[in-house]
């Protein structure tokens, strides 16, 4: 139980590094990556500030996980709970007045890239699984297997984008940056500290709660 704690609490440390990393992507203020612009789009049609809409989104996200059967560790959970609150916070305490500069923007997108690379480094060593969208993304690649998952999560991106911008989310030049280069950012991290995500072996939930009842 202990080392499962410990877990848990590694896996909200990683979520703070990574929501600081996405905080500072929006600070850039020049155009966000599809799901943060859906959660800004949502968040300007409802009572919800982005936090609470990037939870609600998670949470939705996590339902059609199950309904696609994935697998869902307590990292899948607490990422749906966490990550959305933990960003809206540091928008929350953040006391610089918005970015105007497009050079200033254009840094501090790349640094968040590396400070999310960082969080999920922290996040995925716990070996709880992936978070709600990694998860629906590989549920869709399953059923559609001619399709190369590249391919796939460019037309989750499209989908998502669009749902955004029809909502007034921010779309501007840091939009097409995350998109290229996020992936490219977090590569050069992984390889840095020596992580490649996909050796780590993830316990779901059910394994999980087994492991705490054997001992």
């Amino acid at each position: 139980m202990k080392r499962t704690l410990l877990q848990w609490l590694q896996i909200a440390a990683g979520l703070l590094v990574f929501a600081f990393g996405v905080h500072l992507t929006i600070f850039a203020n020049i155009g966000l990556a599809p799901w943060d612009c859906l959660g800004m789009g949502v968040a300007k049609h409802t009572l919800l500030n982005y936090g609470l809409s990037m939870t609600t989104i998670a949470v939705v996200v996590l339902c059609v996980d199950l309904l696609l059967r994935e697998r869902i560790g307590f990292g899948t959970i607490i990422d749906a709970l966490l990550t959305g609150n933990f960003v809206q916070m540091y928008n929350d305490l953040n006391p610089l007045p918005q970015n105007r500069s497009l050079p200033l923007g254009v840094v501090l997108m790349l640094v968040g890239f590396v400070f999310m690379a960082l969080g999920m480094w922290i996040y995925m060593s716990a070996g709880q699984c992936c978070g709600p969208r990694d998860a629906l993304l590989v549920g869709l690649g399953k059923r559609l297997p001619r399709v190369p998952i590249g391919l796939v999560e460019i037309l989750l991106w499209a989908a998502v984008l669009l749902a955004g911008w029809l909502l007034g989310g921010p779309v501007g030049i840091g939009t097409v940056i995350s998109t290229f280069g996020a992936g490219l950012v977090m590569q050069l991290v992984y390889t840095l500290v020596r992580f490649e995500p996909r050796s780590v072996v993830h316990r779901d939930v059910v394994e999980t709660v087994r492991e705490i009842a054997k001992r």
